[in-house]
């Protein structure tokens, strides 16, 4: 295992951000291990547990594969850069928009993903988006919001319109661009983004067979829905990140654990 020298924290920053920081790290290491990344571009989030009108974001021209806990740039919802502990900090603005609209209309809201794999833009594509055609699919039933394409996101009166596009939901197409899934925590907005980028890999599979297919019935895909979210013990409890974020941060820890630096 690597060597890692902890990270030098400020000294005013507490033990809460410095624990999302390593856990926002994690994200991005994890996210480039699972083929999600795009070079330099696309963005994870994370409210700051200190400041809700903070958040944590990844600085241009960094690789996922290369992002530590101390190079993540802390911003507020105006756009205004709070702080830079490692870089030059400087934040792209279409990452800005997109994450404050949410982060600003969605309190309850600690983490955002936004990826844009192939699979993921290509059913951001598609007229109808999103099927329920699998049990990952089941996750986003009744809770998937679609924002139409208004281009690369710069402006900011956008914010409003993303966030009214998400609405209470747990994820969301941007069509003709990609997918976004949000969470109370990192690990809960990761894992929903790993189930949503599987589901969004059977259905473009599915469409290429060119077989014919069919869709979970209503009534199985409302019932899945609530075994999710209200497990009746441990045992029946899959709602995600709290079982898997754990493991995956052992992945990490286990091959290379410099992102906490």
């Amino acid at each position: 295992m690597a060597s890692v020298v902890p990270m030098n924290k400020h000294s005013a920053m507490s033990d809460a951000e410095h624990a999302l920081r390593v856990d926002l790290a994690a994200a991005f290491r994890l996210a480039d291990r699972f083929g999600w990344s795009q070079l330099v571009w696309n963005h994870i989030t994370a409210r700051c547990p200190d400041n809700p009108n903070h958040f944590l974001i990844n600085p241009m021209g960094i690789r996922w594969d290369e992002m530590t806990a101390s190079l993540l740039v802390k911003v507020d919802v105006e756009g205004n850069t709070v702080e830079v502990l490692d870089g030059d900090g400087l934040v792209p603005k279409a990452g800005f928009v997109i994450h404050s609209g949410v982060f600003e209309a969605r309190p309850n809201v600690n983490a955002i993903v936004h990826t844009h794999t192939n699979d993921g833009v290509a059913v951001s594509a598609l007229k109808d988006g999103l099927q329920p055609l699998c049990m990952e699919a089941l996750f986003f039933y009744n809770n998937m919001g679609y924002h139409p394409f208004e281009g690369t996101s710069m402006d900011n009166d956008e914010r409003t319109r993303l966030a009214k596009s998400l609405g209470s939901h747990k994820a969301m197409i941007m069509q003709n661009h990609a997918p976004l899934t949000v969470g109370g925590s990192v690990g809960e907005a990761f894992v929903l983004m790993y189930w949503l980028q599987r589901a969004c890999e059977i259905q473009m599979k599915v469409l290429a067979s060119n077989m014919p297919w069919t869709i979970v019935p209503a009534d199985v895909a409302e019932h899945y829905s609530k075994q999710e979210t209200e497990p009746r013990d441990i045992t029946e409890d899959f709602r995600p990140g709290v079982h898997e974020w754990p493991a995956l941060k052992r992945l990490l820890d286990r091959d290379d654990p410099s992102y906490m630096v």
